[in-house]
């Protein structure tokens, strides 16, 4: 617990070099005027240029491209548009729909903490090969740890359909060639001739990608914390059409429940 001495100096006190607004004025980010120097930014260019004090539109259409590719599918199946296409059935908001559907996409095994660990995986092993271990001894004991790597395997599928058009991607925008990107298809064609039988994700391959440009683990996660909204609005939109209530809903008697339990009728206080 913070102690009170190590809060005095914060009371009524925020110093920060990040930004801010001086009402009437102007606004700051990381010491440009967003008015005038920052104005012409693209959205992306913009989120790049916050969370990792960047400037470059190459990282940022990469980054763009990526979103469109690899995530924000239409699909209400999926684990966070279905929060998103119940909400609208039960008659909520679409602020309160789209941001159900954003907390639950930091989940442990999809979504968010995937996709930074996928990364933090390559920048590991990078420096252990440094270091000069031996790379199958590498993988082998991350297996046994972890029974699993972030950025490979998939469920339903062996194949990831998104691999090769990012790659495509990817390589019109003059990346895909560096040393991490390198190292996660090592690391796919080790897997995949092993008795696990994994083979890279679509999270596998924008760690390396974006590794290669320099990227941190941190600010890997933080940008791509609204990756999935285009695929949520869809979603909550076209279930708002559907009768209240709509969505996948199951009658009783498909429950096939066993177990201590009293009759009860509806309607009869207890």
């Amino acid at each position: 617990m913070t102690s009170p001495e190590k809060l005095e100096n914060y009371e009524d006190n925020w110093e920060t070099s990040i930004g801010g607004w001086v009402p009437g004025e102007k606004v700051l980010l990381r010491g440009k005027n967003v008015l005038t120097e920052l104005k012409e930014y693209r959205w992306l260019e913009y989120l790049l240029f916050g969370i990792t004090g960047r400037y470059s539109p190459r990282i940022a259409r990469l980054i763009e491209g990526m979103w469109v590719i690899c995530t924000s599918f239409p699909d209400p199946r999926l684990w966070n548009n279905r929060i998103a296409a119940l909400s609208a059935t039960a008659r909520s908001t679409g602020v309160l729909g789209s941001a159900g559907a954003l907390a639950v996409s930091e989940a442990t095994i999809y979504g968010l903490k995937p996709i930074k660990g996928g990364m933090d995986f390559l920048y590991r092993i990078d420096r252990q090969l440094e270091d000069g271990h031996e790379f199958d001894d590498l993988i082998l004991k991350e297996m046994k740890k972890y029974r699993g790597i972030y950025g490979y395997g998939r469920p339903l599928v062996d194949q990831d359909e998104r691999v090769a058009p990012l790659l495509d991607f990817a390589h019109s925008m003059g990346a895909g060639q560096g040393r991490f990107t390198d190292l996660a298809f090592k690391v796919d064609d080790y897997l995949g001739n092993s008795r696990y039988k994994y083979r890279i994700n679509a999270s596998g391959v924008v760690a390396g990608l974006l590794a290669d440009e320099g990227i941190t683990p941190e600010q890997h996660y933080h940008l791509a914390t609204l990756t999935f909204t285009a695929g949520v609005f869809p979603c909550f939109l076209d279930a708002s059409e559907k009768p209240e209530g709509a969505f996948f809903p199951m009658r009783v008697s498909r429950i096939n429940f066993e177990g201590a339990h009293e009759k009860r009728v509806w309607g009869d206080e207890q």
